[in-house]
């Protein structure tokens, strides 16, 4: 634990210097202090959000959608990459139509969901399962076809059936793929969650930082970016320690 604290310091100071330095700038009048308020300013405001416990609110509705959507989408991820990886009917079945929707940028189909799905948590939950599902589902797939065959191979020795094997063989082996996958996902359904409160105006991090944008609220907009940071860090940390639990068996360095 206290490598892993010195291991932060160095980025600690440079995030600091930054900080520094545009408090600097702003002071200066290099930098327009209308468009771009100094750090503390902006320490200010966040100060007055936590102790009024405003943040909570917004804070909670946004994480809703993303671990709704992260776990409908990692479960659909999985179970379409294992049964592409392991069946290669299901593959050349499920392969155009995963390519021809895999390049396309999520966030492009908002509109459509919402033509579809309304404005309510059903289109917002849908979009953020859509963006996570793809990179699982090529990790799995990709770590379902790299599983060693002499595993395999030591399975159907012991008789073991398609479903034990999967269960007690291809997955174990192919998690490393998978988190990899839902690692990635979880900055995308972050992405999607804040976009779909964008367009749809309502609730969550991400209308109250449009909101302040549109009332030229700039330092509590700034404020809210700033929680917004703070909980993808958050978010990425907590995954990273599950991560390390359920990969425990893995040499690090």
């Amino acid at each position: 634990m206290a490598r892993r604290l010195l291991s932060l310091v160095p980025g600690l100071a440079f995030i600091a210097l930054l900080l520094a330095g545009l408090e600097w700038a702003v002071d200066a009048g290099l930098v327009r202090r209308a468009l771009m308020p100094p750090p503390s300013a902006i320490w200010a405001v966040l100060q007055d959000l936590g102790t009024s416990g405003e943040v909570l609110g917004p804070l909670f509705a946004t994480l809703r959608l993303v671990f709704i959507g992260f776990a409908l989408g990692s479960a659909v991820g999985i179970a379409l990459g294992t049964a592409m990886g392991w069946w290669s009917a299901a593959f050349r079945l499920l392969e155009p139509l995963v390519e021809m929707m895999r390049p396309i940028p999520k966030a492009a189909l908002v509109p459509p969901l919402m033509l579809f799905l309304g404005l309510g948590d059903t289109m917002k939950i849908t979009s953020v399962a859509l963006a996570v599902t793809f990179p699982v589902l090529v990790n799995t797939l990709q770590g379902v076809r790299g599983v060693d065959r002499v595993l395999l191979d030591s399975a159907r020795t012991h008789g073991w059936g398609t479903g034990r094997t999967l269960r007690h063989v291809v997955l174990p082996a192919s998690l490393p793929f998978i988190l990899a996958g839902m690692r990635t996902s979880l900055g995308l359904a972050l992405i999607l969650a804040v976009l779909a409160e964008m367009l749809t105006g309502q609730g969550g991090l991400g209308f109250l930082i449009l909101d302040m944008q549109r009332s030229f609220l700039i330092r509590q907009m700034y404020a809210w970016l700033v929680i917004l940071a703070l909980v993808g860090l958050a978010l990425n940390a907590l995954f990273g320690w599950a991560e390390s639990r359920a990969l425990h068996w893995q040499q690090r360095n």
